[in-house]
This record gives structure tokens, C-alpha cells and sequence, in this order.
């Protein structure tokens, strides 16, 4: 079988390396770029991120990538803040315009006893409705989340978590899918996860 070739955008994420490593053990030719022509020539698309939604933006833009995220019309996946970009808004910062790729805004998560702000460490997966990209994915999976900001469930929402609230964990519309859990660091869930959007999503 043809290993897909999948842009990594080059997004400034601390995260970058673990995931290029995670592609490379399932055997995708990934390719970290900043390239136009590249992200657009690519069989799949993935945006990482960490950190702030403010700063996301402004490196999207000044490496031009803004619209040409947006042209993308092969399967493309965000992930963490990556997730968080694709959608119109974010309240980090004071509010930020993201990519408005999907539809919605991305809030705060609310502090409740017992519970901490960021989301950090392991969480059960809730599927809400079934989908190539989260297949094998089954009830009681776990993945690892870090994040203080999250995507309220939406139509587009394949799967949930609980903390302080229900949240978006994955989420899909039409080529567009997002992860806010970190893949890389998921063990199996998060192999899981990326052999699905490299070998069973639809181009």
C-alpha cells in the first residue's frame, strides 16, 4: 500500500515533534511545512497546536496559512489547538477569529470543586455518533487531554468528555475533523485515531 503523504503544517506547536514521530512509527510520509504547495499537493492535513489561541492565529498569519487552510479540500485533521483554530471563534485572549472551518465558538472551561483548570491528564471518550475517523474507538476509551478552553458539543461533535461540563472530544464536518485529546500521547486511542484519518477516511 502507497504510504499517504500527509502535511504537517508547521505551526509553531511544541507538540510538532511527537506527532511527526507518531506518524512516522505508522508509516505515513509526513513532511513538517509552511509550504503552500505542499499542504495543498498532500493526501492528508494535519494542523497541531499547543497554547493559546491568540498566538495560534497570529503564526498561522504570518506564515501566510490562513487561507490556505482554508482552501483545503483533502481530509484534514486539527489537533488540541489545532481542534480549537478550525472553528470561528475562541474567547482565549480576549477573543480571537480562528479559520471558521466549523461552526461555533470555543469557551472556558468553569471551575467546580474538586475539579482543576487546565484538563490535564486521562479521560474517558463518550461516542455520540460513529465515524471512520473514530472507529475501534469504543466505550470507555481513554485519551489524554491538556486544555483550559473547549469546544461546547455541536452537530459536528463524533465524541464527548466530561469535566466541569460535556465537552467536544472529536469533532467532524464534511473533510474536517478535530481531536482536542493529544494522539500522540494517547497510547493505543491515539494510534488508533491516526491510522483511522491515514487509512480509513475517505479523500
Amino acid at each position: 500500500m502507497t504510504r499517504p503523504k500527509v502535511a504537517l503544517v508547521d505551526s509553531g506547536g511544541t507538540n510538532i515533534g511527537s506527532v511527526r514521530y507518531a506518524l512516522d512509527r505508522l508509516g505515513a510520509d509526513a513532511r513538517l511545512t509552511s509550504s503552500a504547495d505542499d499542504i495543498l499537493a498532500a493526501d492528508r492535513v494535519i494542523l497541531p497546536g499547543v497554547g493559546a489561541a491568540g498566538a495560534g492565529m497570529r503564526r498561522l498569519r504570518e506564515a501566510g496559512l490562513v487561507e490556505v487552510l482554508r482552501q483545503v479540500e483533502q481530509p484534514l485533521l486539527g489537533v488540541c489547538l489545532g481542534m480549537q483554530l478550525l472553528f470561528e471563534r475562541s474567547a482565549e485572549d480576549g477573543g480571537t477569529e480562528c479559520l471558521g472551518l466549523l461552526a461555533g465558538e470555543v469557551v472556558a472551561i468553569p471551575p467546580a470543586p474538586g475539579l482543576r483548570v487546565p484538563h490535564m491528564g486521562w479521560n474517558t471518550l463518550t461516542t455520540v455518533r460513529d465515524d471512520p475517523l473514530t472507529a475501534g474507538l469504543t466505550a470507555g476509551t481513554r485519551a489524554y487531554f491538556v486544555h483550559s478552553y473547549a469546544v461546547p458539543v455541536t452537530a459536528d461533535t463524533l465524541q464527548t468528555t466530561e469535566h466541569s461540563g460535556t465537552w467536544s472530544a472529536v469533532v467532524r464536518n464534511g473533510q474536517r475533523w478535530g481531536a482536542q485529546f493529544h494522539p500522540e500521547r494517547s497510547a493505543s486511542a491515539g494510534s488508533r485515531l491516526l491510522t483511522n484519518f491515514l487509512l480509513e477516511v475517505s479523500p
